[in-house]
């Protein structure tokens, strides 16, 4: 197991926030949003941290590059619900040379529903292992308080 990092619940640690808003169509027969959805709001939100940092994923892509999930967790606290407006803020951090991990800590109205935590492997198209980019680095410093980014204000 590569998981190390223990995700803040200080949305202050956070260089990033990417808002939510989970469809009806993600809750399950108890009317909350399905455990199943959250790797897509992580994934939604990782994209666009990327995209604010001038490295659109297809971009990387094209450079020959994947960023394969090797590891997921997530931490249910409170339950998220259709129509939230949830905070999904994002800390790139555990830094090697194929490796990296980025916590996440998901929010509604500033009160905490869960925390994540996803191991990504840099892989070239073959699938190997491949050399991490030199300005990743740059996501894992630390920052100053994340600026709110939503679905209609994609620049941070």
């Amino acid at each position: 197991m590569r998981l190390s990092l223990d995700p803040s619940l200080d949305p202050s640690d956070y260089r990033f926030v990417h808002r939510i808003r989970p469809r009806f169509a993600e809750t399950d027969a108890m009317g909350i949003i399905h455990h199943g959805a959250y790797a897509a709001y992580l994934e939604e939100a990782r994209v666009e941290l990327l995209r604010a940092a001038g490295h659109p994923y297809d971009q990387i892509r094209r450079q020959g590059i994947d960023f394969a999930v090797l590891e997921l967790y997530v931490r249910y606290r409170l339950a998220l619900r259709f129509d939230d407006e949830v905070d999904v803020h994002l800390a790139v951090g555990k830094l090697t040379r194929t490796t990296f991990q980025i916590g996440y800590l998901l929010q509604v109205a500033e009160e905490t529903r869960s925390t994540a935590v996803t191991v990504h492997g840099a892989v070239d198209s073959t699938g190997r292992a491949a050399r991490m980019p030199a300005w990743l680095a740059e996501l894992a410093e630390p920052a100053g308080p994340a600026d709110p980014v939503g679905p209609g204000d994609r620049s941070a």
